[in-house]
């Protein structure tokens, strides 16, 4: 296959993606698949960190917070252009990750998942607190306008939203690519299949420990602050350590330890719900727990798992004998 197939391959998919759903769906539907987009980098942060750089965090949610709320303060308090808060929304969760990263260093397994549960418990708590009001809203959040479009396109808030979205989780997949092929990857894969034997090779298990929490933290961060944008608040209870358990479960569904998974993930978080409550509207949880439960018994590696054995398949029926 040339570079140019390439390239032109998932170019035309972005196109696709963001033609086709600004035409035909929605707004309801577009403010989902915007979601499903934010979902899919915030899922991709904690793939580096867990997935490819093989440390349990229950903590993601965490980030996720710090991202939005940073961009909602700045534009609340300070009437910053929503554009110009995403580099300072990943710069601050980047930094929280770099922090959290330090304990990494000397903990592991299941001391290091009590850590990172520890953040997501108390993070949302700290947002409520009385000495932080003045700039978190406390229980009341914040509210913020909707990104409009810029130089009077013909585009609603909703559809703008989601181009700009799809526009900067692109990128940032692009991104998290190039970073899982270089010589940085290479060394997170190594340290997560046998922390001794690439410790033996060189590896300084220190510097990739935190520097994959800082990057998973600062990419779930964007994440957080583009869902404020489409959300237009945020408030203390949207951050709950069950954001943090669904980042996780959407990681696991998508497959582990790989980049489209994170999408696939995305796609069940959002529509798994819904799915499950038209099914049996009594008890919707229900329903989603057995989905969980059959998706793991038959997917065990994930739904990327899935698409590589039926991609096999149909490469080799597809081959001339």
């Amino acid at each position: 296959m040339s570079a140019q197939s390439n390239w032109l391959r998932p170019l035309a998919l972005l196109l696709a993606l963001a033609v086709i759903p600004v035409v035909f769906a929605t707004g309801f539907q577009l403010f989902q698949l915007t979601m499903v987009a934010i979902y899919a980098l915030s899922v991709l942060g904690k793939n580096l960190v867990s997935g490819y750089g093989g440390q349990v965090s229950l903590g993601q949610g965490a980030f996720f917070a710090v991202g939005a709320y940073t961009a909602a303060v700045l534009m609340d308090q300070y009437d910053w252009p929503y554009w110009a808060t995403l580099p300072v929304a990943a710069i601050t969760s980047g930094l929280v990750g770099l922090m959290l990263g330090l304990p990494a260093l000397r903990l592991g397994g299941l001391y290091l998942a009590l850590v990172t549960f520890a953040l997501a418990i108390s993070v949302p708590q700290l947002l409520k607190y009385k000495a932080f009001e003045a700039w978190t809203g406390g229980v009341q959040g914040i509210v913020i306008n909707k990104p409009e479009p810029p130089f009077d396109l013909p585009l609603s808030a909703d559809q703008w939203t989601y181009l700009f979205t799809l526009a900067v989780v692109a990128v940032f997949f692009f991104l998290a690519r190039n970073l899982i092929d270089s010589r940085i990857g290479r060394s997170l894969k190594a340290i997560r299949d046998h922390a001794l034997a690439a410790e033996a090779m060189g590896i300084e298990l220190a510097r990739y420990k935190t520097l994959v929490f800082g990057v998973g933290a600062l990419f779930t961060g964007i994440g957080g602050a583009l869902s404020a944008f489409a959300v237009a608040f945020v408030s203390p209870d949207s951050f709950s350590l069950a954001l943090s358990l669904t980042l996780f479960v959407g990681m696991v569904i998508g497959g582990a330890a790989t980049i489209q998974g994170a999408v696939y993930g995305a796609v069940f978080i959002v529509f798994a719900p819904n799915v499950s409550e038209a099914i049996f509207k009594g008890a919707p949880g229900a329903v989603y727990g057995i989905i969980l439960i059959l998706f793991m018994f038959f997917a065990p590696g994930g739904f990327a798992s899935l698409v590589r054995r039926f991609g096999a398949k149909y490469l080799r029926r597809a081959k001339p004998a």
